[in-house]
């Protein structure tokens, strides 16, 4: 046998072209040896492998999958079945009966509550006992309101607790009769939207009720919100206080997320559940207007009700001031007496649906993407995704609610070269050549929130405004766009003018350039200095 060359390795490497045999050992009882096969080499196109925003941050935006929940649906929305049809055509005489004892009790409690706040200008403090008593007559006249309403009779399970135990009541929200039988039942003082003052009659009641009104989209208004909860929780003269931390109603198929005023102050909690079980007419105030929610509801022999006082939740010594954890603690207990499940969805996603449903698009429930999981990610508002979605709108997606290549770089004012390439690529998480607007809406977002993006914008422009006057002509932004996008004729740079110039005065300032980055933050590797594709 020939000696061996001491210089050469005593294992010599396959070659590329041959597959690796991989051994490993089991730790079970049934341990051997285990051959695996060769793993397959994957093609990538690499046009998608590149981030273009690895100038901002190396990290991708998170991939999520798509909520197939949709908990603002009502199941009948319509009549659906001999058996309903019949039923509301028996119904309709006694639909009159009701119709008349609602408007007499409507109207007997919108008298006895002006009576009550008449004259009373100190509304700071708890209402006088006086004025309280002649609230009765309103109460009563809500009792008849809900029989008019089919509630002949309510089942109900446990018993409220005592004011001075649990100042705080929560409850889910799935139809606009759990207030009236709230106020009947407990007579508390509510947190409301400030629209509900203009309502006719409702407004002079809840007026009453000593309401704290809250501006859902105001920063200052819920911080007021949460500061006289606290001042009325902690007096035992006022009322106490039931707030529907959802924030919305919904169709009682899931819990979505709570807001945090009802457990900032770090009061004890009771937690009430409200189930309306039903076989042919779902009564929750999803998809359908409050006039056939009503006329459904006139035209049953009888409608359902479950009311369940759950133990009183107190917040741990140590952690009186975790209001999230007290959420977290209440939402669980109604979730888990509901049977139901927890999502993030929040009123944004009803606001999104709306919009959605507005704008004509087909399948309003694809453009749902859980706005509280959005918000705390990102700390993108509702307001700011609502305004996302119209740009996905101009987008023309079909109807699963996808846009293709050449529809996203139609709006954006972009040519398919390697560079826009990439950015579709990076928002297609799924390599499917199409996006969804939960994909849009989350890449957007993670590219404005990255610490690096305002610098970015401020490089961009001194970068674009060559001569330093403060405005960027169409000859500066066919320079600055030549190293990133090349061979733009003049056709498609006058578009991307026009896209840039947000107050349309046809020059770009620094806030029109700002703004529509903003807005489309998507195009910030465009324009940013030394990010031309190599």
């Amino acid at each position: 046998m020939a000696d061996p060359d001491l210089s050469s390795p005593l294992i010599n490497h396959q070659s590329s072209d041959q597959h690796d045999v991989v051994i490993s050992i089991n730790d079970d009882n049934n341990s051997g040896l285990v051959l695996e096969k060769p793993k397959q080499q994957v093609e990538f196109d690499h046009r998608y492998q590149t981030n273009p925003f690895v100038f901002l941050s190396e990290t991708e935006p998170p991939i999520l999958g798509p909520t197939t929940v949709d908990p603002f649906r009502n199941n009948t929305p319509g009549v659906y079945g001999l058996y309903e049809a019949i039923k509301i055509v028996i119904c309709l005489p006694i639909a009159l009966v009701r119709l008349v004892l609602f408007g007499a009790s409507l109207a007997i409690g919108y008298l006895a509550t002006k009576l009550a706040l008449a004259g009373w200008k100190d509304k700071h403090n708890p209402m006088p006992q006086w004025r309280c008593r002649i609230m009765w007559i309103t109460r009563i006249c809500t009792r008849c309101i809900l029989f008019s309403f089919g509630y002949q009779w309510i089942r109900r399970k446990g018993k409220p607790a005592r004011r001075e135990i649990a100042p705080i009541v929560v409850s889910n929200h799935v139809s606009y009769i759990e207030p009236i039988f709230y106020f009947y039942e407990l007579s508390p003082t509510i947190v409301a939207s400030e629209s509900h003052d203009s309502l006719p009659f409702v407004g002079t009641i809840i007026r009453a009720m000593q309401v704290i009104y809250v501006d859902r989209f105001s920063q200052a208004s819920r911080k007021n919100a949460v500061h006289e909860i606290k001042r009325k929780a902690s007096c035992d003269k006022f009322p106490r206080l039931l707030l529907f931390p959802e924030g919305t109603t919904t169709n009682g198929k899931v819990l979505i997320s709570f807001q945090l005023g009802a457990f900032i102050p770090g009061y004890p909690i009771q937690p009430v559940v409200v189930r309306y079980p039903h076989v042919h007419f779902d009564q929750s105030w999803g998809n359908i207007s409050l006039l056939m929610l009503m006329f459904r509801m006139f035209t049953q022999f009888h409608n359902f009700m479950e009311v369940e006082y759950l133990p009183v939740i107190y917040p741990n010594d140590n952690q009186k001031q975790n209001a999230v954890r007290l959420s977290q603690k209440t939402s669980h207990a109604i979730a888990t007496s509901l049977n139901v499940v927890q999502t993030s969805h929040s009123y944004g996603d009803l606001m999104l649906l709306n919009h959605a449903d507005d704008l004509k698009l087909e399948n309003p429930s694809n453009y749902m993407v859980e706005m509280a999981k959005v918000e705390s990610l990102f700390h993108l508002s509702s307001v700011e995704s609502v305004r996302f979605l119209d740009t996905f709108f101009s987008m023309n997606p079909d109807s699963s609610g996808r846009v293709k290549l050449h529809d996203f770089l139609r709006v954006l004012r972009l040519k398919p070269c390697s560079l826009s390439k990439g950015i579709f690529g990076f928002i297609d998480v799924e390599k499917s050549e199409s996006i969804t607007f939960r994909q849009f809406l989350f890449a957007s977002a993670h590219v404005l929130t990255q610490p690096l993006f305002q610098q970015t914008c401020e490089l961009s422009f001194s970068h674009c405004d060559t001569d330093g006057d403060g405005f960027i002509s169409i000859q500066e932004l066919g320079n600055a766009l030549k190293h990133t996008i090349p061979n733009l004729n003049k056709d498609e740079i006058q578009g991307m003018y026009i896209l840039l110039d947000d107050d349309k005065d046809q020059r770009i300032s620094k806030n029109d350039f700002f703004s529509c980055l903003r807005r489309n933050p998507l195009l910030i590797p465009i324009f940013a200095p030394n990010v031309a594709p190599t």
